[in-house]
């Protein structure tokens, strides 16, 4: 410890930037905004100020301070653990529905259905394969990410063919002989598959709104509900064609659903992910629900457009169906590929600008922000600290951290979790900052 220094009174915030008494100011920097995210405002980091460190960190790279130890408990536990295991049941009662549809799938395909789970695969790999990647920069929890795939493979098929069940029987107690199939295509479907799939991501919001902190998280979920609705449709209908021994039908399915149309309900359930992620930084609750509505239509409306295209096009000839088809597919899936090298990109500022608040307190360096806002900086980083013993170690858990704070010190500024979110900020703060100290130890122990 620092002698002859006076320190703040307990629990007394200080702002970006502010001094300790007897303290040289820290020198404050002023970061990007980015493009996708909500505004911060002074008067938002005048009334979230943070408690100040005892030893503001120097310039020089990995320099620790001395500070409190770590809490023996991390706020929230008990909650995180409840959530956890909720996720836990919700996944294990998912994966016994999917052994009840591969159960159906064999009593209706036979030992076809494993060629046709290949067949779908194709697609539904390259889709998750993207998703990752865009997820690398702050990953979201696998069980979670994995919750959103079956969901849209299981849950949501299930619900889908329920509600259709039910309507037509309340139809026909009514004296209509079910839906036309144009009205099925342009306006049931649309409503009823959009509604099953992208109400998981209200739950998630609201049970959930520390994993879902952005419109990039939002993506990231919806591109997967949709990727694994598609997948066991794609399943049904190949079948369907393989069963009724149209070798071309089965192929042309396979082309046009599979290679040329694959990321069509992706870019659906993507539109109510985004539009509630928008939401999710900054505002209250009940603007969740409400944010949902305008993707949820927007995706009903793409779903209709594509079903009513497809079938006027199919009226003037195959050769326009599949040159619609391809046309409509690449301008969809374009933009969906596009929306999200955006968001990551602003994700990446966003994190940043938020941990710039870390540095103009003087629990980070703006080097440290330099490292941890870049790609190239992580990747740097680890390279560096792969030399030292255990050192790769420690520089993940201060990236993941740094991930962690961002989420918390915009929860912090918009007013999101009270007491409860500072609390976690210290924590977050502490658990960086050991990582640090574990890593400077390291590399003067290998100088020596």
């Amino acid at each position: 410890m620092m002698h002859g220094q006076s320190q703040p009174a307990h629990g007394q915030p200080m702002m970006p930037g502010q001094p300790m008494p007897g303290r040289p100011p820290v020198q404050a920097r002023v970061y990007a905004q980015p493009r996708f995210a909500p505004t911060v405002t002074q008067e938002m980091r005048v009334r979230a100020g943070m408690q100040a460190p005892q030893q503001v960190v120097t310039e020089t790279p990995w320099t620790g301070a001395v500070r409190k130890a770590q809490p023996e408990t991390a706020p929230d536990s008990t909650g995180n653990i409840i959530r956890l295991v909720a996720a836990v049941l919700v996944l294990g009662i998912l994966l016994v529905g999917l052994g009840g549809l591969a159960l159906l799938g064999g009593l209706s395909f036979g030992a076809r259905l494993f060629a046709l789970i290949g067949l779908s695969a194709i697609p539904l790999v390259g889709i998750i394969s993207y998703v990752l990647w865009l997820d690398r920069w702050k990953p979201q929890p696998k069980l979670i990410l994995g919750i959103c795939l079956l969901w849209g493979a299981v849950a949501a098929v299930i619900l889908t063919l329920g509600f259709s069940l039910v309507g037509d029987i309340a139809l026909y107690l009514v004296g209509i002989n079910g839906v036309p199939d144009v009205i099925g295509a342009v306006i049931q479907a649309p409503i009823l598959e959009e509604s099953t799939k992208t109400v998981l991501l209200l739950v998630i919001v609201l049970a959930a709104r520390r994993y879902f902190e952005g419109p990039l998280d939002g993506l990231v979920y919806g591109a997967l509900i949709g990727a694994g609705f598609a997948f066991t449709e794609n399943i049904l209908y190949l079948g369907q064609s393989w069963n009724d021994g149209q070798l071309d039908a089965l192929k042309w399915t396979f082309l046009l659903r599979c290679i040329g149309s694959p990321l069509l309900h992706t870019t659906f359930s993507t539109c109510a992910g985004v539009s509630i992620g928008f939401a999710a930084r900054k505002w209250p609750w009940w603007s969740l629900i409400l944010m949902w509505l305008p993707g949820l239509v927007l995706g009903m409306v793409l779903h209709g457009f594509w079903n009513a295209s497809m079938s006027l096009f199919s009226l003037i000839g195959p050769l326009i169906q599949i040159i619609g088809l391809i046309v409509i597919s690449v301008i969809l899936s374009a933009a969906w590929v596009t929306l999200g090298l955006v968001l990551r990109r602003s994700e990446r500022i966003h994190t940043q600008n938020m941990l710039g608040d870390y540095a103009n307190s003087g629990w980070l360096t703006h080097a440290e922000v330099d490292m941890l806002g870049t790609w190239k900086g992580r990747k740097n980083g680890r390279q560096w600290a792969k030399s030292f013993p255990g050192g790769k170690d420690e520089m993940k858990t201060m990236i993941r951290t740094s991930g962690k704070l961002s989420t918390t010190r915009m929860r912090v500024l918009a007013g999101i979790g009270g007491d409860q979110e500072r609390k976690i900020e210290r924590a977050e703060l502490q658990q960086f900052a050991d990582a640090r100290d574990r890593l400077l130890a390291a590399s003067k122990r290998t100088v020596r």
